[in-house]
């Protein structure tokens, strides 16, 4: 009788809804899989469903060389991993909580300090895509661990591999998370500045997912000139974008809302022209931003 390939082990360590969604999707790949979290009371759900409880954060350790975590950021990864003596000797911990890139590389250190391996990155989706078409996960540090694993973590979505520098998965994961985080941002002042003239959000929902979905439009042209450093303003120039900010502005104080985000914006084209910038392209911006005063 052919016998089924034993699957590698994974443990993960902290289970919010994050930690969770990974080790059911761990457990329905078919990985044995050791779970802790501090309430231990989170485990419940994920050990009903076949998951091993871990009795102690080095208890978890010693389940499985592939360690997943999955925590708030790295200090609780410290105050959590700094409990457990000699028992991350030898593992491999892919620590998917969110942090700085240096902090990323200062941890990598601290790893090998105790004698293991780290791959530091951040998955790009909410808890309930994980492990769906939609996911994908970025990862960066020893070459050969992520070789080993990486059949596990495609489980989670689509693994990128950025480089063996162990910040490069942090600086990805956070750019994406800036552009992510600004843009709904944005969305939101606009529909308190619609509001305010007495239109709803459910009204306003089809333009602003038209503005969303072309967007992309604007990437590869803008792509080209940021790399070549060049910042032609024959089309929409920093004065003209400006302009534009301003009256943004200008309705927010209007509307009586929040202008924050608004006035920020602004504040980097009133730099591009006072930087003698005001006939380049918006693209001209980076320069601002790479140098700030």
């Amino acid at each position: 009788m052919k016998m089924g390939v034993e699957k590698d082990p994974v443990t993960v360590i902290g289970l919010g809804p994050m930690g969770q969604a990974m080790a059911r999707a761990f457990l329905k790949a078919g990985h044995p899989t050791t779970v802790w979290n501090r309430t231990a009371s989170r485990a419940d759900a994920v050990v009903a469903e076949g998951a091993v409880r871990a009795r102690s954060a080095a208890e978890a350790l010693a389940a499985g060389r592939l360690v997943v975590l999955s925590l708030t950021d790295y200090d609780a990864m410290y105050a959590i991993l700094g409990e457990v003596g000699d028992a991350l000797r030898g593992r491999v911990v892919v620590n998917l909580s969110s942090d700085t890139p240096g902090r990323a590389r200062e941890a990598t250190a601290w790893f090998a300090g105790h004698g293991a391996e780290h791959l530091a990155g951040g998955i790009m989706v909410p808890a309930e895509l994980v492990a769906t078409e939609s996911s994908y996960v970025f990862y960066s540090g020893p070459k050969a661990e992520f070789d080993r694993y990486e059949p596990v973590l495609r489980v989670l979505g689509r693994p990128d591999f950025r480089g063996t520098d162990p910040a490069l998965g942090q600086a990805f994961y956070q750019a994406q998370l800036h552009v992510f985080l600004t843009s709904l941002a944005a969305y939101l002042e606009s529909v308190a500045l619609l509001g305010a003239v007495g239109v709803t959000a459910e009204t306003f929902q089809p333009y602003v997912k038209d503005l969303f979905d072309t967007m992309s439009y604007y990437l590869p042209g803008a792509t080209k000139h940021l790399d070549n450093g060049d910042h032609p303003g024959d089309a929409a120039n920093v004065t003209m974008m400006g302009a534009t900010a301003d009256h943004i502005v200008g309705a927010a104080v209007e509307a009586g809302i929040d202008g924050r985000l608004p006035a920020a914006v602004k504040a980097l084209y009133d730099s591009a022209i006072a930087d003698g910038r005001g006939k380049e392209s918006w693209t001209s911006l980076v320069e601002v931003i790479r140098k700030p005063a």
